[in-house]
């Protein structure tokens, strides 16, 4: 693990996370996505381990895209500070994540700031277990990330851990957590642990935002065959009285 440059040498915004090794991310819920079931582009407030806000992310897709190919969308995610800033983006091409195509599997390219690469997340060939190597920003291998072979959030959470380069060492992980039983049965709102060493190098810590949102989009993002198919008028009354519940 690399050791963090001074303020003055970061890229701007990046300051945030210099005292952080715990953050948080949670899917806006999205009305019309909820009670109509019409892909709208997702939206994510990211905060540190004692609740407050540090950034927000908001997806940038056009709508034929995210209701056709779904969670293997290509998208730009943009991270803004409180005060609106822009501090990092995401990249992710439209790329395939099946087994049989080990030549076209998924990335994501993380830019602090805007227009200026400081780290990839590559996606791994494994027949059975998700794995992904993370790079700099000259695409030397840093870390691992490595999934369960089963990713279903069945009332737990779901660990991908992340590791030293030879996997033997758990350094930190990333976890998708229970939302509750109708919020994981209704829509696709998920929410993020990300744990990390406190001086672990500021960069990478960014990019593990980058795999937080790339891993949700792979395995948490909902798809037509993803969830438990019901009538449109038991969907809506029950996304409605959700609705309710949480406002």
């Amino acid at each position: 693990m690399d050791s963090n440059p001074s303020t003055s040498e970061l890229p701007p915004g990046l300051e945030h996370l210099i005292p952080i090794d715990h953050i948080l991310i949670h899917q806006d819920f999205e009305f019309v996505e909820a009670i109509l079931g019409f892909e709208t582009a997702n939206k994510y407030k990211i905060k540190n381990k004692l609740g407050q806000k540090v950034y927000y992310a908001v997806e940038e897709s056009n709508c034929c895209t995210r209701n056709c190919c779904g969670d293997y969308r290509c998208f730009s995610m943009r991270i803004l500070d409180n005060l609106g800033h822009e501090v990092v983006i995401l990249k992710r091409p439209l790329r395939c994540s099946s087994c049989f195509c080990p030549c076209c599997l998924q990335k994501i390219e993380v830019q602090v700031p805007p227009g200026v690469p400081i780290g990839f997340v590559i996606q791994n060939w494994h027949p059975c277990v998700p794995k992904f190597t993370v790079q700099n920003e000259k695409k030397q291998a840093v870390l691992k990330i490595v999934g369960p072979c089963i990713t279903c959030s069945c009332v737990g959470s779901v660990d991908f851990e992340i590791k030293s380069l030879d996997e033997e060492i758990v350094i930190g992980r990333i976890s998708k957590h229970w939302s509750g039983f109708l919020k994981e049965l209704l829509t696709d709102v998920d929410s993020f642990g990300i744990h990390f060493p406190l001086d672990l190098d500021v960069k990478m810590k960014a990019v593990m935002l980058g795999a937080c949102f790339l891993i949700d989009f792979m395995f948490f993002e909902s798809s037509s065959g993803q969830r438990p198919k019901f009538p449109i008028s038991y969907r809506c009354f029950s996304r409605y009285s959700l609705f309710l519940w949480e406002n």
